[in-house]
């Protein structure tokens, strides 16, 4: 049963407290302490759902009684009360951290309703703290399968943008060579955001043919094309209260572009063949490997689109310019690769992995994850500098 202290001089108004109290709150256990000291030892030694008390006390006033109480625990809900006399301290103790404060003679009414609100301030305030609590538990679970590898300090550049951007909704264009991880800092900036919860929704723009791109991302209606055959959603309709990831973006239409940037401006999409319109609430992350500058230059991407999608820009560098990550990147691997085969973890030693740092790596990260797994399965027992030699053509 959850309690409430009541800190109080005078028995005959404390009495009267626990009585009235008790009839409202039944489901409350009331504890009396008779001044601000034993107020306090109550305090240090269990969790009360709402303390009452007095300011003017003997061996502790009230008001320093409310500040240890808070830096003690921080999260306790007070009520004060003081006579007409005390109005300045009362006002104090508000800026101090108290709840309310209720003036002598004390009104019933007034008491009572500001104990139930108090009350449910506190209920809410833990069931905040509990789904904090879920989210936090959520993303570390997430994060592990897309965490980043590597110590590098680009790297630890890239992780810091991520921690500082994923608690907003602002854009993110995620730039850098094919392989070099963009998906992956989408996804850890996606699971580390209060969307986390929501759907990520993956479009690879240059996998999709020009003339579909536009039923792809914001749906068709029935009979408007040859071939729909039934309504369709789009994507950024399927990531509502969530986040779409445009990936290869640059690969993207003109026509397309236009359309996405009205959706980007309005929050608004149009299925094809359709005059409704939905209202999506969507984060946007997008990737490219163009050089965006040129791509404008050359007209062949909107510089109003790239202004809206490039709010924030992360760099991805290729593995070339970390290359002192290999080692914990080729451990990561060679973990992941031995419990997808279901074989024993093979080690490379470290002659092969100085063979791996001193060659030039264009496909980046998925090409380390290939050669590695290609050393699992051709390499002798411990992966050597000859495995390398024998086996990695470059």
């Amino acid at each position: 049963m959850q309690k409430i202290l009541i800190v109080e001089d005078e028995k005959a108004i404390s009495g009267v407290l626990q009585s009235i109290l008790s009839d409202e709150l039944p489901d409350y256990e009331f504890v009396i302490a008779e001044d601000g000291l034993e107020g306090y030892k109550n305090v240090e030694k269990e969790d009360f759902a709402l303390v009452i008390s007095d300011i003017k006390m003997p061996k502790m006033s009230g008001t320093e009684f409310l500040k240890q109480s808070l830096v003690l625990k921080p999260e306790s809900t007070f009520i004060m009360i003081s006579g007409h006399a005390d109005i300045d301290s009362a006002v104090a103790c508000l800026k101090d951290g108290a709840y309310d404060f209720i003036s002598k003679p004390i009104d019933i009414n007034r008491l009572i309703t500001s104990v139930k609100n108090a009350l449910v301030k506190e209920t809410l305030k833990k069931e905040n703290k509990n789904l904090q609590t879920e989210n936090k538990t959520l993303k570390r679970k997430v994060n592990k399968k897309y965490q980043m590898i590597g110590e590098s300090a680009p790297l630890k550049k890239i992780q810091e943008m991520i921690e500082k951007v994923a608690v907003s909704d602002a854009r993110v264009l995620i730039t850098g060579p094919n392989g070099a991880g963009k998906e992956l800092v989408a996804h850890a900036i996606h699971n580390l955001s209060e969307r986390a919860r929501g759907p990520m929704v993956e479009v690879n723009c240059a996998a999709i043919p020009s003339e579909l791109i536009e039923s792809e991302l914001f749906g068709h209606v029935k009979g408007s094309f040859t071939g729909a055959i039934k309504d369709k959603q789009g994507k950024f309709e399927q990531a509502n209260g969530g986040t779409i990831f445009l990936d290869e973006i640059g690969d993207m239409s003109l026509i397309a572009q236009a359309k996405v940037l009205r959706a980007l401006q309005e929050s608004k999409v149009s299925p094809v063949g359709s005059d409704k319109e939905i209202k999506v609430d969507v984060r946007v992350l997008a990737a490219t490997n163009k050089n965006m500058a040129k791509e404008i230059e050359a007209g062949r991407f909107r510089e109003d689109l790239y202004h809206r999608l490039s709010v924030i820009e992360i760099y991805v560098p290729p593995l070339d310019e970390r290359k002192e990550d290999i080692k914990l990147l080729v451990d990561h691997f060679s973990t992941l690769i031995s419990d997808e085969h279901g074989t024993a973890l093979k080690k490379f030693d470290d002659t092969a992995i100085d063979a791996l740092k001193a060659l030039s790596w264009t496909g980046n990260i998925r090409e380390l994850r290939n050669v590695v797994e290609r050393l699992i399965i051709l390499g002798g027992a411990t992966v050597s500098e000859e495995d390398v030699a024998s086996f990695v053509r470059k």
